[in-house]
């Protein structure tokens, strides 16, 4: 069987176990997974850019926010139904990575996290300012009767799950065939050696351009679906906190791995989910199972396994 084979019976089976585990799962986990999974996507468009292209953006919660509100603004004020809403949210999130990428690609290295730190600020702050129409630092909901799709009420669990899995899927696949292609080993290229593959006569620009459009426009999609699905829409989502979050699943699972954002994304909500069940110092804990990765697993989970026994994994 050939790696990319392979590749393909892992995604696909995976999506098989998490349909499986959505059936079987109390309703309670079965809530945490499908957040876990919009997470994940989002953690997954991250990863383009930062697993695969080297580019190291820390102000990626903007993309997430701009889906978010570019989603439920149009539900919240002009009643949208959900589709075009979600539509609205892709757009958004591709238009201003679009905006931010022509921008700040225009600087490398500390200068480039830097620029897109500056740019989730302003993000941020607009979002306070402009509370009139986006509930400021309160957010605001959306109401249940507008978060229907096809006739299913996505505020039942088990919908909600599906959404949530075909949301992931769609990200899952998309990165795993865009990995395979062409477009994918050129980032790859850019990644380890940008000045080389420069001089092998790819227009490195362009490249990184398109990563950070396909990575701000996945990262969005997973906002826009987080408002549909959880409805509320709130400037905390805009804010550093949610910039750091992406970069610490990706780290934990296995940056540069189709898989790694689920497995660390779920690693940590669950970690975060016990250790607070425990003790009120639940951070503590998180801190040191953290250092523990960090110091024992340095490529992640997922880039750990693949490092030491399965070299196929993508």
């Amino acid at each position: 069987m050939t790696v990319n084979a392979r590749s393909t019976v892992l995604h696909l089976g995976l999506i098989a176990i998490l349909i499986v585990l959505g059936l079987v799962l109390p309703t309670y986990h079965q809530g945490n997974l499908a957040r876990i999974l919009v997470l994940a996507t989002y953690a997954i468009g991250f990863n383009v850019l930062f697993g695969y292209t080297g580019l190291l953006s820390l102000g990626h919660a903007m993309f997430f926010a701009a889906g978010m509100y570019g989603c439920g603004l149009a539900m919240h004020l002009a009643d949208w139904s959900v589709l075009p809403a979600l539509g609205m949210g892709l757009a958004s999130a591709a238009a201003l990575s679009l905006v931010v990428a022509v921008l700040a690609l225009r600087t490398i290295g500390v200068a480039f996290m830097i620029v897109t730190l500056m740019f989730a600020q302003a993000f941020f702050l607009a979002a306070l300012y402009l509370g009139e129409w986006t509930g400021g630092d309160e957010g605001f909901v959306i109401a249940q009767a507008r978060r229907q799709l096809a006739g299913f009420a996505l505020t039942e669990p088990l919908t909600r799950f599906f959404a949530a899995l075909t949301v992931f899927s769609v990200a899952l696949l998309l990165t795993a065939w865009l990995m395979q292609m062409p477009f994918g080993r050129i980032l790859i290229g850019v990644r380890e050696n940008e000045e080389r593959t420069r001089m092998l006569g790819y227009d490195v620009f362009r490249h990184k351009l398109l990563a950070v459009v396909i990575s701000g426009t996945i990262s969005g999609g997973a906002g826009a679906a987080y408002a549909v699905l959880f409805g509320y829409v709130g400037a905390t989502f805009a804010s550093v906190q949610y910039s750091i979050f992406p970069l610490l699943w990706v780290l934990l699972g296995g940056m540069g791995t189709t898989i790694g954002p689920l497995i660390g994304a779920a690693f940590m909500f669950y970690l975060i989910d016990y250790a607070s069940g425990l003790t009120n110092a639940y951070l503590l804990i998180v801190g040191a199972a953290l250092v523990l990765l960090t110091l024992f697993a340095r490529a992640g989970i997922v880039g750990e396994i693949r490092k030491r026994w399965v070299p196929w994994l993508p």
